[in-house]
């Protein structure tokens, strides 16, 4: 079967934008294909800096034909209704149609239509030129003389050449022909704009990926990356060295070149005295360059690597050479950045209207800082005041958590008045990524208790599923702190999340102390920390959403929340964890599915008589109890209860779960054996109190009714 190959080629696309943008390309062709009535066997894209190219095997050669069989009119409907029928089906006369009958309503035309299918050439020129035009680009531009006419293409940077071949997997291909914006596409490429700039003629997949190599273009974004992470070990390793591992950077660096050289260039050793974060964020950030480190040692070494697009005639040392100077360059203002944060601030007197509301201390740097961040009165919100009235907020709420994860509230307090600090040092002012982390090392400069250094970095933590979970007592009560009162402040001038909307990142805050709590397995019940039943529920929602990604189905959230100990215990979320857990395993067994059936039907049985006004009488009358299935249940009820009742007050959720597992079998042989609703009206009425109890039980864990399926 035939093959299409297609390549847009343009000027440099972003390295961000290229491996979404290759997707996007393959789905819009092949949802084109298949919507016209084509099949493939397999379809990859492939992307460099300059081009997105899409390789579709095994095409069909041409659509199939449709036949489609269209009901008419009566024979005798009137003309209007005929010349209607006629023109939907794209008949020029009655007598193309054909006459049927169903025996029923008599004789009616049938149109038998056949679309004969078309050659896979002719659907690709159709679709090709709208999927270009319309490309979901995040960023275009117009260019040209054209880009002044209405309606001109719009592409991420100026569109160079088009190449679509389709043909079999030897011999002759043809060119796929369509034209956009006066751009016709056609059977050629160009290599590496340098090293190869000539035309390069292409049939099929297999030679455009061999012309390009030879041309100096890796095709494979992949490959590029495994070049360049190979030849930084070996160049390090050569060295005594060893890559800072950085897949964030790879990733970018591989869409910033064809063909990938690896080569190293140095810096002074005197900026090492920088923070190793600090040196790499600046070289990586600047240079798009990896640091190194020497192996088995800490710290980092005065060395760094780089990724050229062109092999030099000199082996690189130029291109090394140039990197190294304005590498030196940036780290020299990091090094003044460093320095300059460690020093006195001039002009201290006047800040010190903030040194009583905050305990600050004058003669350290970061105490400068928090007062200078306080002075100035940068805004948080509109409605919720200042950095500093916020700082004074967070100060006072992880004093009073403190206690409750076992932290000091001195710590804590002091903590959280130096979190915010770094915010005003010139570290931070240059790479906002370092808060937090820079305030932990100017903290341990001047002396801070090592909790203090380590809730500062971590109270942001964590921002996000793959980020950790601070697991230090006064780094946990600050950060929940943090998070809570902004929560609590934008709760308070209701701007709530709002569908896919949520500009203050709130769902991520309620995520995280979620994350803090279930992680170091807390209990600070939230209800004494938050007073809006509204905002208890968002936090319930979230726990879904967590326990969700854990596995947990979240129907079993609303269970456990519904029943349980009912609000009492709503607040507090491991506890819910914990019994979505153990209720999740229970229904895993035979046990489990079969008590969750027989609570359901007892659960309506009861249901439906207390809407009917049927009497349920307030406890069970053993004496009236005359079937063994109903006494057998009333005794393993008495059982599981008492069994229950010591689980819960333990909270063994575990036993708590086999102890209503003990109902299934009583419960499932009365129901097969007792007829409830008996004539006698109390024995009727006892029987319902039978199963009031299964229910009672039941709900203590959860309810049931919650769960789906």
């Amino acid at each position: 079967m035939p093959d299409l190959l297609l390549e847009l080629r343009s000027e440099e696309i972003p390295a961000r934008m290229q491996r979404k943008a290759a997707g996007d390309l393959k789905k819009a062709v092949t949802d084109a294909l298949v919507a016209a009535g084509l099949t493939y066997e397999g379809a990859r894209e492939y992307w460099t800096p300059r081009r997105l190219t899409l390789d579709i095997r095994g095409l069909d050669a041409r659509s199939r034909d449709i036949r489609e069989d269209r009901k008419g009119p009566r024979t005798d409907a009137p003309d209007k209704a005929i010349e209607g029928f006629l023109r939907g089906a794209g008949l020029t006369s009655i007598d193309q149609a054909h006459k049927h009958s169903d025996g029923k309503k008599g004789e009616f035309y049938v149109a038998h239509i056949v679309k004969p299918g078309r050659p896979a050439e002719e659907i690709v020129a159709e679709a090709m030129p709208a999927i270009i035009r319309e490309f979901p680009w995040p960023k275009s531009m117009r260019w040209g003389a054209a880009s002044r006419e209405p309606g001109s293409l719009r592409w991420v940077r100026p569109l160079q050449s088009i190449l679509c071949t389709f043909g079999p997997e030897v011999g002759e291909t043809v060119v796929v022909d369509f034209e956009v914006s006066g751009i016709r596409s056609g059977d050629r490429t160009f290599g590496h704009r340098f090293h190869a700039p000539a035309e390069i003629k292409v049939r099929r997949f297999a030679d455009y990926a061999e012309s390009l190599e030879r041309a100096f273009v890796v095709l494979d974004a992949d490959r590029r990356k495994d070049i360049i992470r190979t030849d930084a070990d070996n160049l390090a390793f050569a060295q005594g060295l060893e890559i800072v591992a950085d897949e964030g950077l790879l990733e970018e660096v591989a869409g910033l070149v064809e063909w990938p050289v690896v080569l190293m260039g140095e810096f002074d050793e005197a900026f090492l005295e920088i923070p190793a974060e600090m040196v790499q964020l600046t070289i990586r950030t600047n240079q798009k360059c990896f640091v190194t480190r020497r192996r088995r040692r800490d710290g980092l070494a005065n060395r760094f690597v780089l990724v050229s697009n062109i092999e030099a005639v000199d082996g690189g040392a130029e291109i090394a050479r140039g990197n190294g100077k304005v590498v030196r360059a940036r780290l020299s203002d990091a090094l003044y950045f460093w320095r300059t944060d460690q020093n006195a601030l001039t002009g201290v007197e006047a800040l010190e209207g903030s040194v009583a509301a905050f305990g600050l201390d004058l003669a350290k740097p970061l105490d400068q800082r928090m007062a200078k961040l306080d002075a100035l009165g940068v805004t948080f919100h509109a409605k919720l005041g200042t950095q500093g009235a916020r700082v004074r907020r967070i100060a006072d709420l992880a004093a009073v958590i403190a206690p409750l994860v076992g932290a000091d509230p001195t710590l804590a307090r002091r903590a959280s008045v130096l979190a915010k600090a770094d915010l005003t040092t010139e570290a931070v002012g240059e790479f906002p990524e370092l808060q937090g982390l820079m305030g932990r090392k100017y903290a341990r400069l001047q002396g801070e208790d090592a909790a203090v250094q380590a809730a500062i970095e971590d109270h942001y933590k964590p921002q996000g599923p793959g980020d950790r979970v601070p697991t230090e007592p006064v780094a946990i009560a600050v950060a929940l702190a943090d998070k809570l009162d902004t929560l609590l402040g934008f709760w308070a001038i209701d701007e709530k999340p709002t569908g896919s909307k949520d500009p203050y990142a709130l769902r991520r805050a309620a995520l995280g102390v979620i994350r803090i709590i279930l992680d170091n397995q807390l209990r600070p019940k939230l209800g004494s920390l938050i007073t809006s039943g509204d905002l208890l529920a968002f936090f319930h929602d979230r726990l879904k959403v967590q326990l969700r990604e854990q596995g947990a189905r979240h129907d079993l959230v609303d269970a456990v929340l519904a029943g349980g100990s009912g609000e009492a215990a709503q607040d507090d979320l491991l506890d819910v964890a914990r019994r979505v857990a153990e209720l999740g395993r229970l229904l895993e067994t035979d046990d489990g599915r079969n008590l969750l059936a027989a609570a359901r039907r007892a659960a309506n049985i009861l249901a439906a008589e207390e809407k009917k006004g049927t009497r349920v009488s307030a406890s069970v009358d053993a004496a009236l109890l005359s079937q063994d299935e109903e006494r057998a249940l009333a005794d393993a009820i008495d059982h599981a209860e008492t069994q229950l009742a010591d689980a819960l007050r333990a909270e063994d959720y575990a036993s708590a779960t086999a102890a209503l597992a003990q109902l299934r079998a009583p419960a499932d042989a009365f129901f097969d054996k007792v007829l409830v609703n008996a004539e006698d009206e109390a024995v009727r009425a006892n029987r319902l109190a039978l199963l009031a109890r299964v229910r009672t039980a039941t709900m203590q864990l959860a309810d049931l009714s919650k769960i789906a399926g």
